[in-house]
């Protein structure tokens, strides 16, 4: 069986601060979420996330080297209220093999550029691509290794590319590929970061701050790079947070930094949050979905949260 249904269950997370009625936070607005379970052993470890152009179809990838398509549905306000469809296969090598080895099948990272998908791995790190992205499931690598503009050598085994986003057509870096690294860093303590293709191809850095780990990104329509960041203390638990990054900042030999926009913890409804995408809602609004990894723990929860961009 080239993939394998995962029936999936919802339950409504009305508040982003449970017990209040407040729904801005920071330079975001909470629409609403859902706490995601499943009877297939599969489901979990959700690492990226990607809405199909419809806005309602998507593609995920699993840590575990698998694919999660669906399809997200609303109720009639328009709030989150489920996923439908849902299947999961497992990615396939050039010989068409699914059964590979979790470190060269570790996911952390997805982008999509027309049929062409990029999945970005971690331990042994690379960027490889797929097509088409209409027939995901039986898809195999075209390119098994995007050129990085720095050292493989310096990613660390559990902090790879754990963002893929690709840059607005019409923007200095015109439909690029960028990627940033969850926490490896170099000598001065700056995350490694890639231009991949496109005019303006080369290395930069992302300054790491406060003991957060990136964990995914997006673009804004006007081209500025939202950076979803994770921080975990035993003191405080779980820690979310996201940034904006000037996109006129973004070219080689940069080092970038830029204004959190909602920084939240364990008061508020998170958990280990993984995937983040940007997406046009019917109302015109940029919005933004994030997704979390549950590790297939029962201590941990599979999320999918909305929020609309408030100017």
């Amino acid at each position: 069986m080239v993939s394998v249904p995962a029936p999936v269950t919802a339950n409504a997370i009305p508040a982003f601060h449970p017990g209040s009625s407040e729904t801005r936070f920071g330079g975001l607005e909470f629409l609403g979420g859902l706490e995601l379970s499943s009877s297939e052993p599969l489901f979990g470890a959700w690492s990226a996330i990607r809405i199909l152009p419809d806005g309602e179809h998507f593609l995920g990838v699993l840590d575990t080297g698998h694919w999660l398509s669906g399809r997200i549905t609303r109720d009639a306000q328009g709030r989150l209220s489920g996923l439908a469809d849902v299947e999961i296969a497992a990615m396939l090598d050039v010989d068409g093999r699914g059964d590979q080895r979790k470190r060269d099948v570790d996911a952390e990272s997805l982008a999509i550029r027309g049929e062409d998908v990029l999945v970005g791995y971690e331990q042994r790190h690379r960027v490889t691509g797929y097509r088409p992205l209409s027939a995901i499931e039986t898809a195999r690598p075209f390119r098994m290794s995007f050129p990085l503009p720095f050292p493989v050598s310096e990613l660390r085994n559990n902090g790879g590319l754990e963002t893929l986003a690709v840059s607005p057509e019409e923007s200095p870096l015109r439909g690029a590929v960028v990627t940033v690294a969850e926490k490896s860093v170099d000598g001065n303590g700056n995350l490694f970061a890639g231009i991949l293709d496109g005019p303006l191809q080369g290395a930069f850095r992302v300054v790491a701050r406060d003991g957060f780990d990136v964990t995914d990104g997006d673009f804004l329509p006007d081209g500025d790079l939202l950076l979803l960041e994770r921080r975990f203390t035993f003191a405080s638990g779980v820690g979310l947070r996201i940034r904006r990054i000037d996109g006129a900042s973004i070219r080689p030999g940069a080092v970038v930094d830029g204004e959190i926009i909602l920084q939240a913890g364990m008061v508020e409804e998170i958990d280990n949050m993984e995937g983040l995408d940007v997406v046009t809602g019917a109302d015109g609004s940029t919005r933004l979905i994030l997704v979390s990894d549950d590790n297939h723990s029962i201590l941990q929860r599979t999320l999918m949260l909305e929020f609309r961009l408030v100017d």
